[in-house]
């Protein structure tokens, strides 16, 4: 009996302590709310000046949004449809994602195939001048650059850009076009036997576009696969299990959320995937965020392929739309991705947004772009696929095999030539003139990459032409870049000849990663890895 009323007590007393708890939780949310009321209230009856009461409410919303992580925002309803528009629509424009950080307009993504991608615009810019007004640190806001940046196709817009690499501001003229929003920018048989299939971003129209060219590789006699996420900044999450659900078998973890105000939700393979067979490797680097991270870290901690590359991004907090009142909404993160094995995807942000979104710059100055024992894991953030074989977290993907970032060919006459957009203007101009011919010559793109070389004189054309542009021929620096320009020259006609995908066959010859991954899957690398694909 003693016994009997001892449990009960303590029942009750942990249930009073809950209660008061919960109380004294619900208490703190309610003056917090009532203190706001009582600011607004104060501000409008006894402030100086006469005072917009939207845009205090507007402030305040940012400034709270700003305290709790890096990718919870508010979005004001004339950009909510804008907002989308990577992912559902066309439009057309210079062709970047970008973000407000600070009063600066910073480059978050080129996008692929786009006007600026093309002149080599790269993430983490920063646009100081457009049509040369100064747009850094005026205020500046979301459909204040929708209206400088979009415009008609053929219409040109000036603008200069911040790079922290570089001592000068760095000016552009983009001529805008029609943004491509195709997810798949190539697919072709990499070798008799291996597929090559490059996503840029997870979009509604991703999977239709995956499943199509996968198809196409089986029936040429793809046996195994390269899935290249590098530079693929995410998209959404749904197409992200699709993806990876074409890879495991029935019934295997993909992802799971969980969050303080959410329950945990697993996201599983279901029904038989297209391609559960075969050597499959994933190719990522520090521009593969989100979606991207999802698939990667799936497909990893099942032993099901390998991952090849940088360390990823390091996004996985998940964000959901609420609406509000006047039609605006809030984005706010609710849950964070966890991988198969427990890791969560997403890298600390408790130093602020600044430092987040200097992340890329931190890893280049640190050296864990170009050494991957620069990168110390503690013990704490090892875990252990099936396999027993260790992966890591502390935020992002780090790839079963690291490529360093190659910048031996690199120098200031290519990234001239890129600035200027010479090779873009340069091979379109020269394709104006010759497409006709260069096509009865090389019908298709097999005979154009087989016979088709540069010789003098189109490089003595070429250099004329970006003298124009300011450019001048250093002949220690070509040496130096011969075979990335050349490359490049040969990439951009054949793009421009054929398709896409023959731009990146071409490209892919200096990629360190894509010729690694042909290398791991040619030789016993898949064996000595324990990996899984019989």
């Amino acid at each position: 009996m003693k016994k009997h009323l001892f449990l009960t007590s303590l029942i009750l007393l942990a249930t009073i302590q809950f209660s008061f708890s919960q109380n004294t939780k619900m208490k703190e949310k309610s003056d917090g709310v009532s203190k706001l009321d009582a600011l607004m209230t104060i501000v409008n009856y006894a402030y100086v000046d006469e005072v917009d009461n939207n845009k205090l409410v507007e402030d305040a919303i940012k400034g709270m949004l700003k305290e709790l992580d890096p990718h919870s925002v508010y979005i004001p309803e004339d950009e909510l449809k804008k907002m989308n528009e990577p992912l559902e629509g066309n439009f057309e424009g210079i062709g970047i994602q970008f973000n407000i950080l600070k009063d600066t307009l910073m480059v978050v993504f080129p996008i692929s195939g786009g006007p600026s991608e093309k002149l080599g615009i790269q993430a983490g810019d920063k646009i100081v001048t457009i049509e040369g007004v100064n747009v850094a640190g005026v205020g500046l806001k979301n459909s204040d650059v929708q209206k400088k940046l979009r415009g008609k196709k053929g219409t040109v817009v000036n603008i200069e850009i911040l790079r922290k690499s570089e001592k000068e501001l760095i000016p552009y003229a983009i001529t805008r076009d029609k943004i491509p929003l195709y997810s798949v920018d190539a697919s072709y048989m990499a070798t008799p036997d291996i597929g090559y299939i490059k996503v840029n971003r997870f979009a509604r129209t991703t999977m239709e576009e995956f499943t199509s060219a996968l198809d196409t590789l089986k029936e040429n006699g793809a046996k195994d696969l390269i899935l290249d996420l590098r530079g693929n900044g995410g998209g959404y999450l749904q197409t992200a299990f699709l993806m990876a659900d074409e890879f495991l078998d029935q019934g295997k973890m993909i992802v799971y959320t969980a969050g303080d105000k959410q329950n945990k939700e697993e996201y599983k393979a279901t029904s038989k995937g297209d391609f559960e067979k075969g050597k499959l490797v994933v190719l990522i680097d520090e521009g593969s965020a989100s979606a991207s991270e999802i698939v990667a870290g799936a497909v990893q901690d099942w032993d099901r392929g390998m991952v090849i590359g940088r360390r990823s991004f390091g996004k996985g907090l998940v964000q959901k739309p609420f609406s509000l009142p006047d039609g605006s909404a809030i984005r706010l993160t609710t849950a964070r991705y966890y991988t198969p094995t427990g890791r969560s995807i997403q890298r600390p942000y408790d130093d602020g947004k600044d430092s987040y979104y200097n992340e890329i710059n931190r890893r280049f100055e640190q050296g864990e772009l170009m050494v991957k024992d620069s990168i110390d894991f503690p013990d704490s953030l090892k875990f252990f696929t099936p396999k027993k074989r260790i992966v890591y977290g502390g935020g992002g993907i780090m790839p079963d095999i690291f490529i360093p970032l190659d910048t031996t060919l690199n120098t200031e006459l290519n990234k001239n030539l890129i600035r200027r957009g010479v090779y873009n203007e340069f091979t379109l101009s020269y394709l104006d003139k010759k497409r006709k011919s260069l096509l009865k010559e090389y019908p298709n793109f097999q005979e154009f990459k087989t016979n088709f070389s540069l010789n003098e004189e189109f490089m003595e054309d070429f250099f004329k032409y970006a003298e124009k542009k300011n450019v001048k021929r250093n002949e220690g620096d070509y040496e130096k870049s011969k075979k990335l320009i050349d490359t490049q020259i040969t990439a951009l006609l054949a793009r421009n000849l054929y398709s896409s995908s023959a731009y990146f066959e071409i490209i892919n010859q200096l990629n360190d990663s894509f010729l690694q991954a042909i290398n791991e899957i040619q030789s016993d690398g898949f064996e000595k890895a324990k990996l899984e694909y019989e």
